[in-house]
């Protein structure tokens, strides 16, 4: 396995920006972004003249969320709107990540049905174009339709976040979470890449079901939402091709 680096880790959103997801990148100057449509995260900016660069990327009065290992130092014309103080844990090298042919895979005819599904359970931040970040694996229902889903967020060189897990209150209690989270990371060890993933401090179920799997704590750092300064022109924002 070419584990990723602690660095990759540690500023998880600029290594894949800069690396396997440049194709969902939007710039300015040294500023770096995804898409709006795919997810709401801004690399931390490294000085002031970046934290000007994402002005722009935000848009005038706009939020963005930006990944911090260490307390965020925002400048006074931005503000900063939540800090969610979060724990990134990584997956044991020795613990089994079975295949599991029997979960759906989910793609872009299933993007009503998955917003709608994050928007019952809240599981973080999802948008019309986040299944682009990688492979998202579902359940059906006959009845009730998609009833659980996890999936592939932040790709750096050498790993893979596991994100969007989540599963409808009335599907709860049949280890759909479980299912999915292995599946989703034995994908990820297909390629030879760590499975990671990050959850909020206070979500103490979730962490004590990634433990049960064998995530082990790495890092405790912030997300951190901060509101551009609403006094900019915005100029107009164009999504780098894959080279």
């Amino acid at each position: 396995m070419n584990a990723p680096s602690a660095t990759a880790l540690d500023e998880p959103v600029r290594a894949a920006l800069d690396g396997p997801h440049a194709h969902l990148a939007v710039r300015h100057g040294r500023a770096v972004r995804y898409h709006p449509d795919v997810a709401p995260f801004l690399a931390p900016p490294r000085d002031e003249a970046e934290w000007a660069d994402a002005v722009a990327l935000a848009g005038a009065g706009g939020v963005v969320v930006v990944r911090s290992p260490a307390p965020l130092d925002v400048p006074p014309d931005w503000e900063i709107a939540r800090d969610l103080p979060g724990v990134q844990m990584v997956l044991g090298d020795d613990v089994p990540t079975p295949a599991d042919p029997d979960l759906d895979v989910l793609g872009a005819p299933d993007v009503d049905a998955m917003l709608a599904l994050v928007g019952r359970t809240q599981p973080g931040p999802f948008a019309r174009r986040t299944h682009e970040l990688g492979t998202y694996l579902g359940v059906h229902d006959d009845l009730a339709g998609l009833v659980a889903m996890a999936g592939e967020r932040l790709r750096v060189p050498g790993g893979t976040e596991i994100s969007a897990v989540c599963t409808d209150a009335a599907a709860r209690g049949r280890g759909l979470a479980t299912r999915l989270v292995l599946a989703v990371a034995a994908g990820i060890r297909s390629r030879g890449e760590l499975p990671f993933l990050h959850a909020s401090a206070t979500n103490t179920t979730a962490i004590r079901l990634y433990e049960e799997l064998g995530f082990v704590l790495r890092a405790e750092p912030a997300f951190v939402a901060v509101r551009a300064p609403s006094h900019v022109v915005e100029p107009a924002l164009t999504e780098e091709t894959s080279a």
